[in-house]
């Protein structure tokens, strides 16, 4: 996968917007413009930061349903990210949770976003949905049926989950991308707002052997530095709201900071990889 291609960068940042409760979620509210303002305002946000790619998540739909969501929610969130698509030239993704990547697949390709998030593309997943399973056959046919290009990123280990069988990160980057033909994977920490750890990155992006490996969750203004080091790009959400509050909406100044330090260090990453090696001779 060409990340320069879709995102005009080879290390991309991508923001979040988390929607406010959706129709038939246990918070809805009754309200959809209500849903769509604060998505506008924070896709604006995030676009005025300087990301390079924005997706959009059901995060407040919570408790998830495990697998399909209901038509509404779908329904939903097309119309949310077409508002957003008029306001925002950034390439657009969906992430439907819990593990609807096929509706996800869905909205993407009739309203031309680019990619999708998929939790569990392959393998079992003990979570607090219960035991969900990779539909990768399912998800990557129906691709092909829709005559799509949408772009798959797959979490490797999802965040508030644990595998079945004895967690083995080289098998299951691999499995993943060999098996599940994921374009692209991601590494997160244990829950939301949890980093990856640094091993575990440098581990994912050697396995991974080419194919981008994103930072899932945990990055932050404080270690984005070093976290960008041994990772192509990174979804980043939590720490860019007010106060680095998950309910807060999008904070215009900490999206800037942040992607000027990613930035920093995506430069410096580019700038290593230039400088030619050195043979001395003894």
């Amino acid at each position: 996968m060409d990340l320069y291609q879709l995102f005009k960068t080879r290390t991309p940042i991508i923001g979040v917007v988390h929607l406010l409760p959706l129709p038939t979620s246990p918070r809805w509210g009754g309200n959809l413009k209500a849903v769509i303002d604060r998505a506008e305002q924070e896709a604006a946000a995030l676009a005025s930061g300087g990301v390079d790619g924005i997706i959009v998540e059901n995060f407040f739909d919570a408790p998830f349903t495990k697998n399909q969501v209901d038509p509404a929610v779908v329904s939903a969130m097309t119309v949310v990210v077409q508002r957003i698509q008029n306001l925002v030239t950034q390439p657009i993704g969906l992430n439907v949770l819990r593990n609807d990547g096929k509706s996800a697949l869905a909205i993407a390709s009739c309203v031309r976003a680019q990619f999708i998030r998929v939790n569990v593309l392959t393998g079992v997943m003990a979570t607090d949905q219960g035991l969900i399973e990779g539909e990768a056959h399912q998800l990557l046919r129906y691709r092909r049926e829709l005559g799509s290009d949408v772009k798959i990123f797959a979490d490797v280990l999802v965040k508030h989950a644990r595998p079945l069988s004895s967690p083995n990160l080289t098998v299951a980057v691999k499995d993943t991308i060999e098996r599940g033909l994921a374009d692209a994977v991601i590494l997160s920490g244990w829950a939301t707002g949890s980093p990856p750890d640094l091993q575990d990155l440098e581990l994912a992006t050697s396995a991974a052997n080419g194919t981008p490996v994103f930072i899932g969750s945990g990055a932050s203004l404080d270690n984005i530095a070093t976290l960008m080091q041994a990772a192509d790009g990174a979804i980043v959400s939590s720490s860019l709201k007010r106060q680095g509050k998950i309910e807060q909406p999008i904070d215009p100044n900490r999206v800037s900071q942040f992607v000027e330090a990613a930035r920093q260090s995506r430069n410096f990453k580019d700038e290593s990889k230039s400088i030619p090696s050195v043979k001395l001779h003894l």
